[in-house]
């Protein structure tokens, strides 16, 4: 079984000068990642748990992102038919899979992202003296 991989557009990854374009495009979206992290840290949680744990997020916001992310397989969403209704949202096993991509990037982030600050330091530093002369 041969499985090819298509960017949102249709066109083969392969074709693509970078064939995760299209997994970045979904999983490293403004606020996808901390809705994925914060309901694989905390588990279930109804939509006010979730905007009070995210923080900055608008609700409007909240609500364009976890639709996209069950639509996309990622986020699971149940519905209680009880009074008052009652609705709640929980990583799903395919967003789960994403935990050890999540734990690299958090054990590189803590290695390296003081060097990336480094960097930007001297960069901006090296720029305003050219800036100035």
């Amino acid at each position: 079984m041969t499985i090819v991989l298509r960017s949102p557009q249709g066109a083969p990854a392969a074709e693509q000068a970078c064939p995760i374009a299209p997994v970045v495009d979904i999983v490293f979206s403004r606020w996808t990642t901390p809705i994925l992290w914060t309901l694989h840290a905390r588990g279930v949680q109804r939509f006010v748990e979730l905007h009070r744990n995210i923080g900055s997020i608008t609700p409007k916001v909240l609500t364009q992102r976890l639709r996209q992310l069950e639509r996309d397989g990622l986020v699971v969403r149940t519905h209680y038919l009880e009074v008052p209704p009652r609705v709640e949202y929980r990583i799903s096993e395919l967003g789960l899979s994403l935990a050890p991509l999540f734990a690299s990037l958090a054990e590189w982030s803590a290695g390296h992202l003081s060097s990336v600050e480094e960097a930007r330091r001297a960069f901006d530093e090296a720029d305003n003296e050219t800036v100035s002369r």
